[in-house]
């Protein structure tokens, strides 16, 4: 059960990765960059929650990613857009390097996706703990 604040959580999170990118394209547009990090934070608070954000973002094995995610954040800003986007890049993908195994099985799930399916066979395979 979705409730209407994690609906529209998803919309800002989702509003916030089209700004970024759009951001992106348009030769990293400092204010089209820093709508959507606002974006793309507030509507993740909205959908897991103020607590649960916090100690997402807070946990002792996540402080770098979040550290970069947040300093790109402010780079970003502090009109450093390029720079801004590379440290939030290298953030997020140490913050949800445990959720692109999922990801990846999802999209692999939803049709015979040859690269897809490939990947996620070996993501599978290199987080196996039996290796």
């Amino acid at each position: 059960m979705i409730s209407e604040l994690q609906k529209l959580g998803a919309g800002l999170t989702g509003f916030g990765v089209f700004f970024l990118v759009f951001g992106v394209l348009l030769y990293f547009d400092t204010v089209l960059l820093a709508f959507g990090n606002i974006l793309f934070l507030a509507g993740l608070a909205l959908i897991i929650g103020l607590n649960r954000t916090f100690s997402f973002f807070f946990q002792w094995h996540k402080l770098r990613g979040s550290s970069f995610f947040i300093g790109g954040a402010l780079l970003v800003l502090l009109r450093w857009p390029v720079i801004g986007i590379l440290c939030e890049i290298y953030g997020f993908i140490n913050l949800f390097r445990g959720f692109f195994p999922v990801v990846f099985g999802f999209l692999a799930s939803l049709g015979n996706i040859p690269l897809l399916t490939k990947l996620y066979l070996n993501l599978a395979r290199s987080e196996s703990p039996m290796e």
